[in-house]
């Protein structure tokens, strides 16, 4: 009867953990997935002659993606720094080195979001961006006539007029007659005398908006008269083949940077209206910018939550070893996919 031991049993597959096959797997379909976001963006940008580039257009800003850049190098060097803490049973060192790597990872998403808060300063959003002369001048007209029902939704707030809301001819045509009203038994006398001093500085406002969106929809010079009557007359006087000359961004820019000057609503109009400028497929590079940089952020976010789990652990013990090792190969990858959206959103100008 033979006393050697038994062969030991053969164990089918890759020499790997099993979570360690499945972290491959799952980044392989992420590698697709930003293959594609990527690839877009390539051919996008390569067949939009006229792409914008410039950082005063963009809002791009290439000091802060190069500072992004190098807080997820880091960070990835304290991952593998945790991760061979984790193999040496280093666990307080490797704690700490992954509660570096969370603080990096929150230093980025700061950064980011300085960066967004940028361009949605701006209006730098999809979808919002004129990219025609015609457009620009359209959104003016819009900002502005938001500015003026935004002050007149003060007056309806404290109760000064009756005029629904929403209905921006109502309410001018009280506010322009408040200084000679009576005051309403339920409104402080201070407060309705307030409103009555800024009543004609509104109304005021109130025609600049009406007369540039009256020439707007008529798409006349603002030298001709927009006025219904006005107009059909200056019309009627035209001879057989001439017309209006059309409304220009230029015209439309001095009249807006003129009510900028304005003392007593300036401040508001210089907040609401940006400069008429428009940015050829500006709508696409706000798409691609935020789809890919958002996407990635959302990644950044769940690298984040792998980390917390970890740090959570009152007594972190060798168990954790290949949670750490998984963690931190995802963490690589997130690292990886910036590095190709920096110098594509960045730096490269094709």
């Amino acid at each position: 009867m033979s006393h050697s031991p038994k062969a030991p049993a053969l164990r089918m597959g890759i020499p790997i953990p099993n979570s360690k096959l499945g972290m491959w797997l799952f980044l392989g379909t992420e590698i697709m997935f930003f293959t594609a976001f990527i690839g877009s963006y390539i051919v996008l940008r390569l067949g939009s002659p006229g792409w914008p580039t410039d950082s005063k257009d963009t809002h791009i800003n290439v000091l802060f993606g190069g500072v992004n850049t190098f807080v997820l190098i880091v960070s990835s060097y304290f991952v593998v720094v945790a991760h061979e803490a984790m193999a040496q049973k280093k666990y307080a060192k490797a704690r700490s080195y992954l509660g570096l790597t969370l603080l990096l990872a929150f230093v980025f998403l700061g950064i980011k979001a300085l960066e967004y808060k940028g361009k949605i300063d701006h209006d730098i959003l999809p979808g919002r961006i004129p990219e025609t002369a015609t457009q620009a001048i359209a959104k003016a007209d819009r900002q502005l006539e938001a500015i003026v029902r935004s002050r007149f939704s003060e007056y309806s707030a404290v109760g000064v007029v009756n005029a629904n809301p929403g209905d921006i001819l109502g309410l001018s045509t009280e506010i322009a007659g408040l200084p000679k009203a009576n005051k309403p038994k339920d409104i402080d006398a201070g407060t309705f005398k307030l409103f009555q001093d800024r009543a004609p500085v509104d109304a005021k406002l109130y025609s600049e908006w009406l007369n540039l969106h009256q020439h707007v929809v008529a798409n006349v010079s603002l030298s001709v008269p927009a006025v219904p009557a006005d107009y059909l007359t200056a019309r009627a006087s035209l001879k057989e083949g001439e017309k209006f000359p059309e409304l220009g961004i230029a015209e439309v820019q001095d009249y807006i940077n003129k009510l900028k000057t304005n003392e007593q609503f300036g401040a508001d109009v210089s907040k609401g209206v940006f400069e008429l400028h428009p940015i050829v497929y500006g709508n696409i590079f706000a798409s691609t910018y935020f789809l890919m940089t958002g996407f990635h952020a959302i990644h950044v976010i769940v690298g984040m939550i792998l980390f917390a789990v970890v740090l959570m652990q009152k007594n972190l013990d060798g168990t954790w070893t290949d949670f750490v090792e998984n963690s931190g190969l995802y963490w690589h990858f997130v690292d990886l996919v910036w590095i190709f959206l920096f110098p594509l959103l960045y730096i490269v100008k094709w």
